[in-house]
């Protein structure tokens, strides 16, 4: 294989690449979720009443969708640090909380924990 110089793998940049499409991908079906049940209402009443409040299972949709936002976050800046390979243990933590994207986050796991020893080379 031909080298450029550089001693970086490509497995660490692959890895915060999926981890931050991850995260991505997390925080717009967390703000998705968070819009609709924002725009749901109860349907008219038979009597014709009307109520403007949100119904009670959407209301579950969106507390689940705010951790998800905020695990979205932490795997854009966890995928942010592996791609600049600052620390091991925020880009490992950043691809766990790519995990809810599924595939994404199993292959951001494998490629940042294989990619370990590319963090020591560079402090």
């Amino acid at each position: 294989m031909a080298s450029n110089g550089s001693d970086r793998g490509g497995l660490l940049t692959a890895g915060g690449i999926l981890s931050i499409i991850g995260g991505a991908l997390e925080v717009i079906g967390g703000v998705i979720i968070v819009l609709i049940v924002k725009t749901t209402v109860i349907p008219p009443l038979p009597l014709g009443g009307r109520f403007d409040i949100i119904p009670v299972i959407p209301t579950w949709l969106f507390i689940a969708a705010l951790p998800l936002i905020v695990l979205g976050i932490i795997a854009i800046v966890g995928g942010i640090s592996a791609i600049r390979r600052k620390s091991f243990g925020l880009s490992l933590a950043g691809a766990i909380c790519a995990l809810p994207s599924n595939i994404l986050g199993i292959l951001a796991i494998i490629f940042v924990s294989l990619s370990k020893r590319e963090f020591r080379a560079e402090n």
